[in-house]
């Protein structure tokens, strides 16, 4: 494998201890997981930093997930007893949905507020995540208007910031965090693949040629349709060599880095069809 990833600016420590100094200021955390990554884009410091305070694993992304995979990741993150919600995060449920599976997860709590006269209190959650998982997106459909930018590249969110919502929940918003150091480079190489880590700081041949060796099990076909290769390609050929007919297909004659670029670009958005990098069995 070439370099290893990592990726921690400076913004991301300080995110950590505005979220440290204003855990105690919510009711509840929405932990987002990207439903395409649902192990590994589980920060294990956000974890840590969410301890026992009342939880909602939010698995957004959904619309670009395999569905079975998706199913099995919500009914195993079930067993070990959080609370799931599965998201697209456009949908104009959204808000609704986030309230409602809020409230359940903190119905005690309400029914103890209600016994002390405090009623309709709003919920007021954290939202916390690696870059890119959809928080600015799912902020703005809960807030119901453009108030978080989005892009499709991590580190947007540089700062912490209340938003109130129609739907009765106060948001604390956050930058999305990664951790330090992956001791395990197939989870750098898959946030890599997802966008969550910046594009500038791996080598993308590496990361698509991860990508081909996973698809050569999982989905071969995605890639022999996409870009027209011979239906024997996967047995025929090693994962570089489909690099470089996908190259050649493209056009790009032997600028295989710009052939990488465009794989990456069509995992994204979903041109390979729907995809989960992490798989249950695993």
């Amino acid at each position: 494998m070439g370099q290893l990833i990592q990726w921690y600016p400076g913004h991301m420590a300080k995110a950590f201890r505005l979220m440290r100094e204003n855990l105690n200021l919510v009711d509840i955390v929405f932990e987002l997981v990207d439903a395409r990554l649902p192990a590994s884009s589980r920060n294990p410091e956000v974890d840590k930093l969410i301890g026992d305070k009342p939880r909602l694993l939010v698995l957004t992304k959904a619309d670009l997930a395999d569905p079975k995979q998706t199913k099995a990741w919500k009914e195993h993150f079930e067993k070990e007893g959080l609370s799931v919600v599965v998201l697209d995060t456009r949908s104009p449920k959204t808000p609704q949905t986030m309230t409602k599976a809020a409230k359940a997860v903190l119905a005690d709590k309400i029914k103890a507020q209600e016994k002390r006269g405090i009623e309709n209190r709003p919920i007021r959650a954290m939202l916390a995540g690696i870059p890119n998982v959809g928080k600015s997106t799912l902020l703005n459909h809960l807030v119901q208007k453009n108030v978080a930018p989005t892009a499709n590249k991590p580190g947007v969110t540089k700062k912490i910031a209340w938003l109130n919502t129609p739907a009765g929940l106060e948001i604390l918003d956050s930058p999305g965090v990664l951790w330090p150091k992956f001791e395990d480079q197939q989870i750098g190489l898959r946030l890599a693949l997802s966008g969550a880590v910046k594009d500038t700081l791996f080598a993308k041949d590496d990361a698509v040629l991860s990508l081909i060796a996973f698809f050569r099990d999982y989905r071969p076909q995605a890639i022999i349709d996409r870009y027209h290769l011979a239906d024997d390609a996967f047995t025929t050929m090693s994962d570089v060599d489909i690099l470089l007919a996908i190259t050649a297909k493209l056009g790009f004659k032997d600028d295989y880095d710009k052939a990488a670029v465009r794989v990456l670009n069509d995992l994204r958005q979903g041109k390979l069809g729907t995809y989960t990098l992490d798989l249950i069995h695993e």
